[in-house]
């Protein structure tokens, strides 16, 4: 598993991710207008979870993320469910994504020669706030806070089938620190950090990324970095600041270039909004990112867009 990454990159050129689940899943019809976000179809369509994994897997994408992004035992509690509800619904979303893939690989596995992974996708604290705060960070707790916020339901996504797990949004250097010291308890078990990004030097809360990347350098088991929901016009010089630093592999799948409202649950287009996704994976891909995806409002087209560049690798 050490290897994955790179031989995923040795083998094709670049690693491709999927893309947004949530907002994919609104683009289907799911009104997801909740503090749960995707997780609330854990219990209500896990059919259509499925189908949209399926879609990006017929796009070409080697991981596929589980709907667990904002899913906790402090946000189930506060609709109802019982810790061991909660257990089976996160436990859940990685046999939902095994379905995909044995699906795929049922219908194309003959034709293809796709490495396809599971990712337990794990939200920062500020998701579980259901209020945007991953998007600023100042979250007004302490690393141990945070420890604790994270330790129980990382605890039941390392005992599933899942192939990697993926911390993403994370907005300030206390939650990596946090994840760090976290994931250093199952040395077996391999991840990657996505960090959100104000700017193109910058984290969520105003840090600088530059840290959080060196910060994650000698973690052993985190095997990618990167950045994700941040704008595509900022990705290339974070990965300039990142390929210097690390020998990690570095992972980039931004938002279309919007911004989110956490009152209205909205996003808001900007005028100077970037939809030239393939033409900017290209300069990125040349600046030292060699796994890409997206994020928010992305899709399954986006996606498939990518294989040109594997293509001409």
């Amino acid at each position: 598993m050490s290897n994955v990454f790179e031989d995923i990159i040795k083998q094709q050129g670049l690693i491709i991710l999927d893309g947004a689940l949530a907002t994919e899943l609104e683009a289907r019809g799911a009104n997801l207008n909740h503090s749960l976000w995707s997780a609330k179809l854990l219990m209500e369509n896990p059919e259509l979870i499925k189908q949209v994994q399926l879609d990006y897997l017929k796009a070409g994408a080697n991981i596929i993320s589980t709907a667990t992004y904002q899913a906790s035992f402090e946000g189930f509690e506060k609709h109802g469910y019982t810790r061991t509800e909660t257990t089976q619904l996160m436990k859940m979303s990685v046999l939902i994504a095994e379905a995909a893939r044995r699906d795929f690989q049922m219908s194309y596995g003959k034709n293809i020669n796709q490495v396809i992974l599971i990712a337990a996708s794990i939200g920062p604290y500020g998701a579980s706030l259901a209020d945007g705060s991953e998007y600023h960070g100042q979250y007004g707790v302490t690393i141990g806070d945070l420890i604790e916020f994270h330790k129980d339901r990382l605890a039941v996504l390392v005992n599933t089938n899942a192939d990697i797990l993926a911390f993403e949004t994370i907005p300030c250097l206390d939650e990596a620190m946090a994840i760090k010291k976290l994931i250093s308890l199952y040395p077996t078990k391999k991840a990657w950090v996505s960090f959100s990004c104000q700017d193109g030097q910058r984290l969520s809360s105003g840090e600088l990324f530059a840290d959080a990347v060196k910060l994650l350098q000698d973690a052993n088991e985190v095997i990618g970095i990167g950045v994700n929901c941040t704008a595509p016009r900022h990705i290339e010089s974070l990965v300039q600041i990142a390929k210097p630093i690390t020998n990690k592999t570095i992972m980039v799948y931004p938002n279309k270039g919007e911004t989110y409202d956490p009152i209205t649950k909205s996003w808001e287009t900007k005028l100077n909004n970037n939809n030239h996704f393939i033409n900017d994976a290209r300069k990125w891909l040349a600046a030292g990112a060699f796994a890409i995806g997206g994020c928010c409002r992305t899709s399954p087209e986006d996606i498939k867009q990518l294989e040109a560049l594997i293509k001409t690798r």
